[in-house]
């Protein structure tokens, strides 16, 4: 017998709905929030109210898509957290009464050990998929870790950022630039027409593991500076260069201390996740890292990079099958490590 889930995401200001039917990705649709990028970042308020308006009709067009009913499911599977609390509730919320109008459990789902377990959303059931052990750079608006997954339930953080994440210092720099929120795909999209050893940015030396993000911002800062204030016309001059020169340091941030630990563990695959995997200079350095200390990379298609209800739905999918409910008294939360 068949078994059939559908997630729902709601933890930042992307609505998403997914059906996955024994693992295999039957549709997964996503309602992005504009009215942030007037502000330069995620008003909290603003994407709750977005998300009360748009999670029944993401929900209906997901089931319709699968071609199913909402009685052909056996469980739904829900974001409980990290994320913002506001758009949290509204998905928590939802799954537990169309749980119990239904008459099916829930499950819920670490937003993190969605990134992460992303790679194993199939679209056809001979779709390649990682296996255990292998190390998850995750790396996102808030988070850059590196995790050894030795389970989909199993799962340890060997490093993570002491400050600023990888995304942060994207979105923050390209500010400091003058680009529109979300910086990080307009700073990808420079740096594909610039020198990208044009400038020199500072680098963290943090022991062991742990990422450092925070320095290399100010480095940024002070090489547009003209004595006191940033030079707008420097900036336009130097846009491409700029950009691409940030996104080289920020690579070589990344791939240094997984490097470090690959050596260190030992183990042959490498997956990447989280929005900023989406960055085409990150995807293409650590596809060329892999071939050339020969591991298996898995890069994760784009749709599912960004916050999808398709890795929440995989996710509640192996926790549905070990009959890992969730309890309906139980809350989101805000903030949590893997």
């Amino acid at each position: 017998m068949s078994t059939t889930i559908l997630g729902i995401e709601s933890s930042c200001d992307d609505t998403s709905a997914a059906v996955i039917r024994d693992g295999i990705l039957l549709s997964n649709v996503i309602a992005s929030q504009s009215v942030h990028e007037e502000y330069g970042g995620v008003v909290p308020e603003l994407a709750s109210r977005a998300h009360q308006q748009n999670i029944v009709p993401v929900v209906d067009t997901a089931l319709k898509r699968a071609g199913i009913s909402a009685s052909d499911l056996n469980a739904i599977a829900f974001t409980r957290g990290p994320g913002l609390l506001g758009s949290l509730l509204v998905g928590t919320s939802f799954a537990k009464g169309m749980s119990l109008g239904l008459r099916i459990p829930i499950v819920d789902v670490n937003h993190l050990h969605g990134h992460v377990l992303s790679h194993f959303i199939r679209r056809k059931p001979d779709d390649i998929v990682p296996e255990y052990p292998f190390l998850c750079l995750l790396i996102s608006g808030g988070n850059s870790q590196i995790i050894l997954v030795k389970n989909y339930n199993d799962m340890e953080i060997l490093g993570r950022t002491i400050d600023d994440a990888a995304g942060e210092a994207f979105d923050k720099c390209a500010k400091i630039m003058g680009l529109p929120y979300p910086g990080g795909p307009h700073i990808d999209r420079h740096a594909a027409n610039g020198d990208p050893l044009k400038f020199k940015f500072a680098k963290p030396h943090i022991a062991g593991f742990d990422y450092s993000f925070s320095g290399l911002k100010t480095s940024f800062l002070y090489t547009l500076r003209d004595n006191v204030a940033i030079d707008p016309d420097f900036i336009a001059k130097n846009i491409d260069d700029l950009a691409a020169s940030l996104q080289r340091t920020i690579i070589e941030i990344l791939i240094d201390k997984l490097d470090k630990a690959v050596k260190a563990t030992g183990v042959k695959t490498i997956a990447i996740g989280g929005g900023v995997s989406a960055n085409s200079g990150i995807r293409a350095a650590i596809a060329e890292y892999c071939e050339r200390r020969h591991l298996k990379a898995f890069i994760p298609e784009r749709v599912f990079t960004t916050d999808n209800a398709a890795m929440v739905a995989i996710a509640g999918y192996f926790k549905y099958l070990d009959q890992q409910f969730c309890p309906y008294d139980a809350a989101p939360f805000a903030r949590v490590g893997v």
